[in-house]
């Protein structure tokens, strides 16, 4: 069940969300379906935001799949769900991470991504946001990431039909690429302009996106 609060954020039970290992862009699609299925109104303040950037080569910190101490893992993308109710009142949704479910916007990205300056330019993470609302209607994935050349799963697919619409089975990796388009859903930013976009108190509201 999801209930809200006296901040009108969602307040999802992580025991009570969709969930499977390494499908991380289903269970954050999963998410979406509730939050318009049990606060239509709150949709258009809900995001998915993937991680990805050319070398497919993203470092996080604070993921249960991450080892040692800090749990670093370094995924070829990431994907993860918000919820932006108001000015300086972003709640991040992460089924993968060790810290709390939900946990406030800042705190998320401090821990989980930390700085540019701590890792590579290689490892540089660049965030493509897409309106909840948008990506309900054009994610699709036939699993084909999944199945190795021999066609079995790498990690056992949900047990629910993959997610597809009318005109596409799959396109996955438009999702992926942080390269901007009209194709392609959603705005690219990179970490400075990400944390300016979502974490207003004490940033210029009016941030530009990653050309």
């Amino acid at each position: 069940m999801t209930s809200t609060n006296n901040d009108n954020f969602i307040l999802f039970k992580q025991q009570d969300c969709s969930y499977v290992s390494c499908y991380c862009e289903e269970n954050v699609w999963k998410l979406c379906e509730q939050v318009k299925k049990q606060h239509p109104n709150e949709l258009s303040k809900c995001y998915a935001v993937f991680v990805s950037n050319e070398r497919r080569t993203v470092p996080l910190w604070r993921q249960k799949a991450g080892r040692g101490e800090e749990k670093l893992v370094v995924w070829d993308y990431h994907v993860f769900f918000m919820h932006n109710p108001s000015l300086n009142r972003c709640l991040v949704f992460d089924l993968d991470t060790t810290l709390p479910f939900p946990t406030y916007f800042h705190k998320y990205v401090t821990e989980t991504f930390r700085s540019d300056y701590a890792v590579s330019e290689d490892h540089h993470r660049f965030f493509r946001v897409i309106p909840a609302e948008v990506y309900l209607t054009t994610f699709s994935s036939d699993r084909r990431h999944m199945r190795r050349p021999d066609g079995s799963w790498i990690k056992p697919p949900p047990s629910y039909a993959p997610i597809q619409t009318m005109s596409n089975l799959h396109r996955l990796d438009d999702f992926i690429c942080m390269k901007s388009g009209k194709d392609k859903p959603g705005q690219v930013y990179d970490l400075l302009h990400f944390v300016q976009a979502f974490f207003k108190s004490n940033l210029d509201n009016n941030t530009k996106t990653q050309n």
